[in-house]
C-alpha cells in the first residue's frame, strides 16, 4: 500500500476536538500524507472549545493551506488525492458542499474531490436538524458524499472523552481504507 494523500477540512462547527484527534491520527504517519484547511471560524471555535493552539490541528501535516487560498493544490482536480475529511462540517460548509458554492478553498476542494469521484466524508455535529439541513445531507450524499453524523457509539465503552473522540476518528478512517487501532471493533 502507497502513501494515502488525504485534505482535511476544518470549519466553524462545534466538534474541534475530532478534528484533533484525526490529526493526532493521521499527522506523521508514513503511509499518510496530511493536508490541512482550517477556516477562520474554525480557529476562532477551537479557541472557545479548548485550550490547544490551531498549530494543534497542523501538527504532522505535510501541507497547510489557507482557506482564502483559492489556487492552493487542493483546488485542482489534476492535484490527486485519496480522500477529503471536513471535521466538523458547518452546517455553512454542508450548504456550500450540497449546492456546488465554492467560495473558499475548503468548499472548493470538498467540491472539487466530488466532481474527480473521490471519497468525500463531512462530518456534521449540529442538533436538531431542520428540513433545510437534512435536504443538504440529502443532496450532498447523492452527489457522492458520505454523510458521518459525529455520534459516537459506546459499545466500546469509552471512559474519557479521547476515547470518544478517537471512537468517531476511527469510523472515519475505515471509509478511507486506512488500518488503525482506535477502537475496539464489535465482537473483537
Amino acid at each position: 500500500m502507497g502513501t494515502k494523500r488525504i485534505i482535511l477540512g476544518v470549519s466553524g462547527a462545534s466538534g474541534t476536538l475530532y478534528a484533533e484527534a484525526l490529526v493526532r491520527a493521521l499527522g506523521g504517519r508514513s503511509d499518510v500524507e496530511l493536508h490541512v484547511i482550517i477556516s477562520a471560524a474554525a480557529r476562532k471555535v477551537l479557541a472557545v472549545e479548548t485550550d490547544l493552539a490551531p498549530e494543534a490541528l497542523e501538527r504532522g501535516a505535510a501541507g497547510v493551506h489557507a482557506p482564502e487560498d483559492i489556487a492552493a493544490p487542493p483546488a485542482s482536480g489534476s492535484w490527486k488525492h485519496d480522500g477529503m475529511i471536513v471535521c466538523p462540517c458547518s452546517m455553512a460548509t454542508l450548504s456550500a458542499v450540497a449546492n456546488g458554492y465554492g467560495h473558499n478553498l475548503l468548499h472548493r476542494a470538498a467540491d472539487v474531490t466530488l466532481k474527480e469521484r473521490r471519497r468525500l466524508i463531512l462530518v456534521p455535529r449540529e442538533t436538531p436538524l431542520s428540513d433545510i439541513h437534512l435536504h443538504n445531507m440529502l443532496a450532498a450524499s447523492r452527489a457522492g458524499a458520505v454523510i458521518l453524523p459525529a455520534s459516537p457509539g459506546f459499545y466500546h465503552r469509552p471512559a474519557t472523552i479521547e476515547d470518544l473522540t478517537a471512537h468517531l476518528a476511527g469510523k472515519i478512517l475505515d471509509q478511507l481504507d486506512i488500518p488503525h487501532d482506535l477502537y475496539r471493533r464489535w465482537g473483537e
